[in-house]
């Protein structure tokens, strides 16, 4: 009788998407609606209402409004009273709902990393350090004796000189390699100008996306890096990460100048050896704010004026070993120009992108600087 061979290869099913609870389906959607419509809840189950009659999202156990009183009792929304005293209020989202959009960027961006238990950046040099790597070498003066691997110079011990006459000399002692854990910080700028939502195209929502994404990979991941915001416009101020879901283009012109300035005054007061500036922008530089509080202001081109300023501040930043990488979501040539001037300057970094694909060019840059010590 001949032995059935067993036959190995591929099998193919039927596409089968993970098993989801009704308000966790509307949940993902939701989060995604309310990041776009800047935290307004209402704008948001608008929205929401009208995907569900075009794509039938709900069922007639599970409305939309079963939706909202879920995410009432599960703490994602609040009822707010007007403080006027009018009795009128509206429903805005809580810290639990900002918590969860930032999570979902992360993901969206990033993909699904895996948290480290240190949270630290490793450099690429060994030597004195507080990270093991494993590798062991000779013991030299100057070494510490907490760095000492007793096992092994135990084991060298027996080795060299035999158990009968056990002795432990300098020349049975090994130590363990270590990696210096580096810490950044980091100042994220964020153009707010009109141009950011011109021509039919939102760059504002992905732009406050990848901020999200890398706040929260920097607060879960790498919680001794500090991450701090900016946005820029007419002038720049600083904002908080929990006012990420909310921040709006308005009508500004453009003062990179103003955003560098206070890019550099925040990373002035760090102690970390490893400090840098993003920047995402999609305009030139169209204004500045003079000495006696006017702005001046030219969008006709490039002002020589203003883009003197920006090299300036651009050299400052290099003094200061600041290193700039500017995410220029522009293809005008005579911009790219300039960006490339303004990269020189600073002997910083450029990426020339559209929307697609900015996230993961920040977290890659941000990743590979995190392994090096920068240095002007």
């Amino acid at each position: 009788m001949k032995e059935q061979t067993k036959k190995s290869g591929f099998v193919f099913k039927t596409y089968e998407a993970p098993n989801q609870s009704p308000f966790e389906k509307l949940f993902e959607i939701f989060k995604e609606l309310i990041t776009h419509t800047s935290g307004d809840f209402d704008e948001a189950i608008d929205w929401l209402r009208s995907l569900d009659k075009e794509y039938k999202l709900t069922t007639p156990e599970y409305t939309i409004d079963d939706f909202i009183e879920d995410l009432k009792n599960k703490g994602y929304i609040r009822e707010e009273i007007d403080p006027n005293g009018t009795g009128e209020g509206g429903i805005t989202i809580t810290a639990k709902t900002e918590r969860a959009i930032r999570q979902q960027a992360l993901d969206q961006i990033f993909g699904k990393i895996k948290r480290s238990g240190s949270g630290n950046h490793k450099s690429k040099g060994v030597g004195l350090g507080d990270e093991h790597t494993g590798d062991l070498r000779a013991y030299q003066f100057g070494d510490g004796l907490d760095k000492v691997s007793m096992t092994e110079s135990l084991k060298n011990a027996q080795i060299n000189n035999g158990i009968g006459n056990f002795s432990l000399t300098e020349d049975d002692l090994v130590v363990e390699e270590t990696l210096h854990k580096s810490q950044m910080s980091t100042v994220l700028m964020i153009d707010i100008s009109h141009s950011m939502i011109l021509y039919g195209e939102d760059r504002i929502t992905p732009a406050k996306k990848v901020a999200m994404a890398l706040a929260e990979l920097i607060t879960t991941r790498y919680p001794k890096d500090t991450l701090e915001i900016l946005v820029f416009g007419n002038d720049a101020w600083p904002i908080k990460i929990k006012e990420l879901p909310y921040l709006k283009v308005g009508p500004y012109h453009t003062n990179t100048v103003a955003g560098l300035q206070l890019a550099m005054d925040m990373l002035r007061r760090k102690r970390n050896t490893n400090k840098q500036i993003f920047m995402i922008t999609d305009g030139k530089p169209s204004c500045l704010r003079m000495p006696d509080g006017q702005y001046y202001k030219n969008s006709n081109g490039l002002d020589p004026f203003i883009t003197n300023k920006c090299y300036a501040m651009a050299q400052q930043a290099r003094r200061l070993h600041i290193p700039i990488t500017t995410f220029m979501i522009a293809q005008d040539p005579y911009l790219m120009q300039f960006i490339r001037e303004f990269t020189q300057a600073n002997r910083g970094k450029a990426f020339y992108t559209g929307l697609k694909g900015l996230g993961e060019m920040i977290f890659e840059d941000y990743e590979n600087n995190r392994k090096k010590r920068i240095k002007g």
